[in-house]
């Protein structure tokens, strides 16, 4: 390879190191998966059929949400690269004022947003859907629920705050806003 070559090679290289997980303004909220889960029969007991009219987005939420309070909560399944908590009915979720990454520009996983990660910590919050006993039900999300990354979802259920001011819904109620409506 000449040395011309090597340079426009490495020049071309270091420019999509750059682009790396950028995200344009009018680029579309990517999909995690072209088709769409569905719940368990257990699940669907715990799937709202209508939208929650109240509901206000993370960031919101956390500002304002009392330990122990009702909260609707709305927000984007993501906030790291394995949003969900293997064996458990557990997730994260980002205020969807924040765009995830974009696979088109280097970003394999981008409901880790990776973009954004700075802002993370006040837009995201664990949300834990809870049986009667109030525990964590013992059946991943993903299976229960029919839910996948980057899917906007509102929340019913109890504000938790731990010490650090950390928000954990505890979800008696899940509604999956359909695709369409949610970019």
């Amino acid at each position: 390879m000449s040395k011309g070559t090597w340079t426009v090679f490495m020049s071309l290289a270091f420019a999509a190191a750059m682009v790396g997980c950028g995200q344009s303004a009018t680029a579309p909220v990517p999909q995690a998966a072209n088709t769409t889960p569905t719940a368990s029969a257990a699940g669907a007991a715990l799937l709202l059929h209508e939208q929650p009219t109240d509901a206000k987005p993370v960031a919101d939420v956390r500002e304002s949400a009392e330990d122990g309070g009702d909260v609707t909560i709305l927000g984007r399944i993501g906030g790291g690269t394995n949003p969900w908590v293997e064996g458990r009915a557990a997730f994260t979720i980002v205020d969807p004022k924040l765009n995830p990454c974009h696979p088109s520009e280097g970003c394999p996983t981008p409901w880790d947003y990776c973009c954004s990660t700075d802002q993370l910590p006040k837009n995201r919050a664990m949300i834990k859907v809870v049986d009667t006993a109030g525990g964590t039900v013992e059946e991943d999300a993903r299976k229960l629920l029919g839910l996948k990354e980057l899917q906007t979802v509102v929340i019913k259920g109890k504000a938790k705050r731990d010490e650090a001011g950390n928000l954990t819904v505890l979800a008696s109620g899940v509604f999956i806003v359909p695709e369409t409506e949610s970019k």
